[in-house]
């Protein structure tokens, strides 16, 4: 049984999570990033970093809006946000770039194979894997890694001025091994609250319809930001992706 104190953590984290967004939000439409697409990113990565993620988006992220590139430029400099973001911030922000685009696809493809769930046949349960939630994985990476590629293709191309191709293959090594970093932490820290956890200690099943089960992912997309940071602050170094 699920003890009942940890009902209510998981109602508190997940209201916050979506008053963390909405508070972003709003300020994002009153001073939109100079970086279009991370009018999206900071929104959705509050979800699950929360308060951290607030922190971070009037830290670190109102330094990168559309006003604050444009001011320095017309005075002839670089915009501010480069000269005085650090780097192992910089890592984070790319970090975070990645993780939305994982958040967005778990989140469409977890609820997509709740309400169809002959879905997760077509993806292996039953006649490969014998937990559904293997299956879903593999539809979650599909997604992750789509929305990712996007999202990184919608950075790339902007700034390098690439073709539609090259931007691809660009986009392509700048976020395969991110993105794929993100999801086995993400997916270590789910197995572990799922088959352990909740099936061992507590002895049910975890369900996507229910509020435990998106506060364990909450939690999991953190353990993703971990095992994705040191990756891209390698691919960062390399000059593989672009700094933000």
């Amino acid at each position: 049984m699920i003890p009942h104190w940890l009902y209510i953590v998981s109602i508190f984290a997940l209201v916050l999570g979506f008053a963390a967004a909405g508070v972003i939000m709003i300020d994002v439409i009153r001073h939109p990033q100079h970086m279009w697409i991370m009018n999206v990113v900071w929104p959705v990565v509050a979800l699950f970093g929360m308060v951290l993620t607030i922190w971070a988006y009037f830290r670190y992220g109102r330094r990168a809006t559309m006003e604050a590139a444009m001011n320095p430029k017309s005075g002839g400099r670089e915009p501010s946000g480069k000269n005085v973001t650090p780097f192992p911030v910089m890592v984070g922000k790319a970090t975070l770039h990645c993780g939305s685009g994982c958040a967005i696809g778990d989140i469409c493809a977890e609820w997509l194979a709740f309400a169809f769930p002959a879905i997760a046949v077509w993806f292996g349960w039953h006649w490969l894997f014998s937990e559904k939630m293997f299956a879903v994985w593999v539809l979650d990476f599909i997604f992750a890694f789509t929305i990712g590629i996007a999202f990184q293709y919608f950075t790339i191309v902007p700034m390098r001025h690439l073709r539609m191709m090259a931007g691809l293959r660009a986009a392509l090594k700048a976020d395969a091994l991110s993105l794929t970093a993100w999801q086995i932490g993400m997916y270590g820290f789910m197995a572990f609250a799922s088959l352990y956890c909740f099936r061992h200690v507590f002895g049910v099943r975890l369900e996507v319809d229910s509020v435990e089960f998106w506060f364990m992912m909450q939690i999991a997309m953190l353990c993703g930001f971990l095992t994705s940071y040191p990756v891209n602050w390698w691919l960062l170094r390399s000059g593989i992706k672009e700094m933000m």
